[in-house]
């Protein structure tokens, strides 16, 4: 069968491989993909995610047998909704379920309705509401843009300045409202889980490094790198955040007329008082899936096809070891772009022994360019985290370029208590 993945980053990049893998699948579509994916044999297909008529039309000339979407865009747009009225099978979830990740606010909502623990909150519409209400908050505070941010529309504020200066930037910017609620303590982790026919199916958990420079330093990315597993989080904890927080939202969507279906991605954090949400995505994370997918030993097209017929998926995962990831990306960002400037061939990329997900690249002239922001994710497994980082860091050096950089402390956290 063939299959068609929408989107052109690092995690489709991903996704595209680990359907690939399966005996099943003969050709693998990617809409738009990348030149970077030549390297896997993943087909590219030179197409706007945003034109859905043009995307139906590829799928239903190619007879793809079903979709994966992703990236949040098209989800929140409608992408399923449009297809699945084509006659179309494609995993992820409609207009109205995508909100959760659209809208903060009405994620909110949703927790609230489903008694989901989460951080205290109020909506703003006004630069004044919003200023009036700092008067009142206790540092570190967190403010968020209500809508889609591509991972960078959270600011921790550590003081009365740095607070007033962010509600002022985020207003200039065009945001409609944004979030001012409490910072929460404790040990990061996502969660995330195939959703189906109401049921729950989480994956290993992992572990994101938003924080552009190494020791978490600002400013906030779209994540620098991430491990899987996270030893630090018990499977105790994951138990408690599945029946607490992934179920009672699967519930409450279902009740309001919306059922979830697709990959629901919870952005956790254990406090001393519990697992809390810090957010919800409706699609795979990046990079969590660079180093969440590989983990599993069996067939994850043959999964995505039970999904889709309503069958229990058949998920079996690798128990021992773990596996590292780390971006690289080009000075500047995550805000701003450095100017185009060459990579090393995919040939050179071969010659390592990380696995490469390519994303923000392009080609001129038969040669990979940089497109600027995030460029590639090199990802090993190994049977420890110091063997898994000393073999991504020794490949990430024979490539590194003066106009790129890289954290080098991925996984740190597995040692702080």
């Amino acid at each position: 069968m063939d299959l068609l993945v929408i989107g052109s980053g690092a995690r489709e990049h991903t996704i595209a491989r680990a359907l690939q893998q399966s005996s099943t699948v003969a050709t693998i579509y990617c809409l738009p993909g990348n030149p970077g994916m030549q390297l896997d044999g993943i087909q590219t297909v030179a197409s706007e995610m945003t034109d859905f008529a043009a995307m139906i039309a590829f799928a239903q000339a190619k007879k793809v047998a079903y979709t994966i979407v992703g990236p949040e865009q098209p989800l929140v747009a409608g992408v399923v909704d449009a297809f699945q009225d084509a006659g179309l099978a494609i995993f992820g979830p409609r207009k109205a379920a995508a909100a959760l990740e659209g809208s903060k606010t009405f994620a909110k909502e949703i927790m609230a309705a489903a008694h989901v623990p989460t951080a205290a909150y109020q909506t703003y519409q006004t630069v004044q509401a919003a200023l009036a209400a700092l008067d009142d908050v206790r540092y570190p505070v967190v403010i968020k843009t209500d809508g889609l941010a591509a991972g960078k529309g959270v600011v921790i504020a550590q003081n009365d300045v740095s607070a007033r200066q962010t509600v002022q930037t985020f207003f200039e910017q065009g945001v409609p409202q944004l979030l001012i609620e409490d910072y929460l303590e404790g040990e990061e982790f996502s969660l995330i889980a195939l959703v189906a026919n109401n049921r729950v199916y989480p994956l290993p958990v992992a572990q994101d490094h938003k924080r552009a420079f190494d020791g978490d330093h600002v400013p906030n990315t779209g994540g620098m790198g991430a491990y899987c597993p996270v030893p630090q989080i018990s499977d105790q904890c994951v138990a408690e955040a599945v029946t607490t927080i992934l179920e009672p939202i699967v519930a409450t969507m279902a009740e309001r007329q919306m059922p979830f279906t697709g990959v629901l991605y919870a952005g956790l954090i254990a406090t001393q008082y519990g697992v809390k949400v810090i957010e919800f995505n409706v699609r795979f994370g990046d990079p969590e899936t660079q180093v969440v997918l590989p983990r599993m030993t069996g067939d994850w097209a043959q999964v995505f096809a039970q999904l889709l017929k309503g069958e229990t998926p058949t998920l079996q995962w690798q128990l021992s070891g773990i596996t590292l990831g780390v971006v690289m990306a080009s000075d500047g960002y995550p805000t701003q772009s450095t100017t185009l400037f060459v990579l090393p061939t995919l040939q050179q990329f071969a010659k390592r022994n990380s696995t490469f997900s390519f994303a923000s690249v392009t080609e001129q002239a038969n040669q990979l360019v940089s497109a600027g922001g995030r460029l590639y994710t090199a990802s090993y497994s190994a049977e420890t985290l110091g063997r898994a980082s000393q073999q991504v860091y020794r490949d990430l050096a024979q490539l590194v370029l003066p106009t790129t950089f890289y954290r080098q402390d991925i996984g740190f956290r597995t040692q702080v208590k």
